[in-house]
């Protein structure tokens, strides 16, 4: 039932985007008339969409291999700025597509099986409460704006075998979970986070800790298997590209390196910084480049601290609340933070028991974030003229940023405190078995 009704958001999601396209198209396959204002005003955007045209998708160019960075900084020559395995899913998606619409049908119609199977995972784990991510109105807001399903559901994935996989060992749990976390970092960036936190359970023995697992220290080779395998995923599927053509492997990621805390990019930077956070500020610009990954590291080591504080009290080290702080602090604190990161934040929802005002509280402020900001930009390149920062999407901007700061805040140390809400899996061992097993 939950996959069932996950197809429903979906096709509703399919539609709020299918609005943009259309009704007639150029010589280049773009929607007509008057697409880059409809997009806008009519908060039917989507990265999908808008994409097809200026990082040669429409001319089938098969990513990396003969790209580079043009010397405004922008991807040429089949580059786009995401990891490997997005890059070929965004080039399959376009190969039997002649206009944005067909492009953005193909990619939906390749990305709903990813939404899909992270219902069915999530319902599986936590039963009903998967609810919030099958039927909850960012899937239809931001399931087809960008390519986040994929990637969701690896780290999914990741937590479906560690806890849910009856029988199989802690260690080939973990390393199954290590190679999805790879193939998620490959898909975007973020699962990479969660390696950490997973070598700390290993480390000490997982569930009910070392006395359970049968170990009596540490288990330092478990751990440093467990980053071994992720990292071995992550080189060996980029790999390939790196040497098929380096300039343009390389430049999606300096492509991200580059971009500034700007409008687009929807950070406390930006908004905190203003009115010094001008693009054209160097000094200030470069200033955000070094603090914003600074202080997610920060946050990252104060959350695998409080995590290890929590494993001396019960014994057993909290990966996936540990995991959910971490998130928080990548959401607040990097210099980007597009609104469909919203996706990668509702598994937490589902898998860990907060107290529902958190989650309804976010849910709001992310709907402001979301509805607000494309009205705001649709004010700002084609509204009368006058104070853009005045007005209601502008407010709601204000509320979606701030607004999804504060309980980012909150959550972090929320979720470092939160239970799960399925009962994990034990490990296997010999101490735990009954006799038939």
């Amino acid at each position: 039932m939950l996959v069932v009704l996950c197809g429903i958001t979906l096709v509703f999601g399919y539609l709020n985007k299918d609005r943009c396209t259309g009704p007639t198209f150029d010589q280049w396959g773009r929607s007509q008339p008057d697409f880059e204002k409809r997009r806008y005003e009519d908060i039917c955007y989507s990265d999908i969409q808008t994409l097809w045209i200026g990082r040669d998708i429409d001319r089938h160019v098969f990513p990396y291999v003969h790209g580079k960075l043009a010397g405004d900084g922008q991807p040429i020559g089949g580059v786009v700025e995401y990891p490997v395995l997005t890059g070929v899913f965004i080039w399959a998606s376009a190969i039997f597509a002649h206009t944005d619409a067909d492009f953005l049908l193909y990619s939906a119609l390749l990305l709903a099986p990813f939404g899909l199977a992270t219902a069915w995972l999530l319902g599986r784990m936590s039963g009903w409460r998967a609810l919030l991510w099958a039927i909850g109105p960012p899937l239809v807001m931001y399931a087809f704006l960008n390519w986040e399903l994929p990637v969701v559901l690896c780290a999914t994935a990741a937590f479906y075998v560690m806890h849910r996989w009856p029988g199989r060992p802690l260690l080939t749990r973990a390393t199954v979970a290590a190679v999805l976390l790879g193939l998620g970092f490959a898909f975007k960036l973020y699962p990479a986070i969660f390696v950490l936190p997973l070598m700390l359970y290993v480390l000490t023995g997982g569930r009910d800790g070392a006395e359970f697992s049968g170990r009596r220290g540490p288990d330092w080779k478990g751990a440093l298997r467990v980053a071994g395998v992720s990292l071995g995923t992550a080189v060996a599927v980029n790999v390939p590209f790196m040497l098929a053509g380096f300039e343009g492997w390389l430049a999606s990621f300096e492509f991200q390196l580059r971009r500034k805390a700007d409008i687009t990019t929807n950070s406390i930077w930006f908004w905190g910084a203003r009115p010094d956070s001008d693009p054209d500020n160097v000094p200030v610009q470069d200033l955000i480049g070094t603090l914003s990954p600074l202080m997610m590291l920060i946050s990252f080591v104060v959350a695998c601290g409080i995590g290890w504080l929590r494993y001396k009290r019960e014994g057993t080290y909290p990966w996936i609340p540990v995991s959910a702080a971490m998130l928080c602090g990548f959401l607040l604190l990097h210099k980007v933070h597009s609104p469909q990161y919203m996706l990668w934040l509702i598994p937490m929802f589902v898998l860990l028991r907060i107290r529902w005002g958190w989650i309804v509280a976010y849910y709001v402020a992310d709907l402001a974030m979301g509805i607000g900001i494309f009205r705001w930009y649709s004010q700002i390149f084609y509204g009368q003229a006058g104070n853009v920062y005045e007005g209601f999407a502008a407010q709601a901007v204000m509320v979606g940023v701030w607004g999804r700061a504060v309980l980012l805040v909150g959550l972090f140390f929320v979720f470092l405190a939160a239970k799960e809400t399925f009962q994990p899996e034990r490990e296997r061992h010999p101490r735990f078995l009954t006799p038939h097993q």
